[in-house]
């Protein structure tokens, strides 16, 4: 028997977290949730990971930060020292107190601008990319469940029914 696909909508996200939750207790498999909005518990719920974004945002600060001393010292300290309001340019440690705000600084641009880049790489959106919604009511106003099944397609029918869909399709 083949993986059918089933679209069930729902107009109420608190329906829905008990669908989702209804859904995998049942040991169904939730192929995709599509939401007008983040639904608070929803992950969770549908059983996803949690992401190591966070690990990676603080990864690219080290890296900005890294960078800024890097450079600070290169030019301020290296390259071309200058006395500027008698500060002593000869080395990094007694000039630090000044490049503190340019080390924040550079920390949270490359975290910020790296974690974009990185989120638009693991998420596929590229420019350009055409959307992959496959009802355009889910952005504004409804909710959608796609659930695969190779079991009895009218008995999840059944189930999304009694838990409050409002629409059901069979995707082709």
């Amino acid at each position: 028997m083949s993986n059918k696909t089933i679209q069930a909508i729902f107009d109420d996200d608190d329906v829905l977290l008990k669908a989702v939750k209804g859904l995998k207790d049942a040991n169904y498999d939730i192929e995709e949730v599509f939401t007008p909005f983040p639904v608070h518990g929803l992950e969770k719920a549908a059983g996803l990971k949690n992401t190591r974004i966070a690990i990676a945002s603080f990864i690219y600060g080290v890296i900005g930060f890294s960078f800024a001393v890097w450079m600070m010292n290169y030019m301020m300290i290296m390259d071309w020292p200058q006395n500027i309001g008698g500060k002593p340019s000869f080395s990094f440690h007694e000039n630090m107190p000044s490049f503190v705000p340019i080390m924040f600084e550079l920390t949270v641009f490359f975290a910020a601008h790296l974690m974009v880049i990185t989120f638009y790489m693991r998420s596929k959106l590229w420019p350009f990319k055409k959307a992959e919604n496959p009802d355009v009511r889910t952005t504004d106003d409804h909710f959608m469940v796609e659930v695969s099944t190779e079991e009895n397609v009218e008995k999840l029918e059944e189930f999304l029914k009694n838990n409050g869909a409002k629409e059901i399709k069979l995707k082709a």
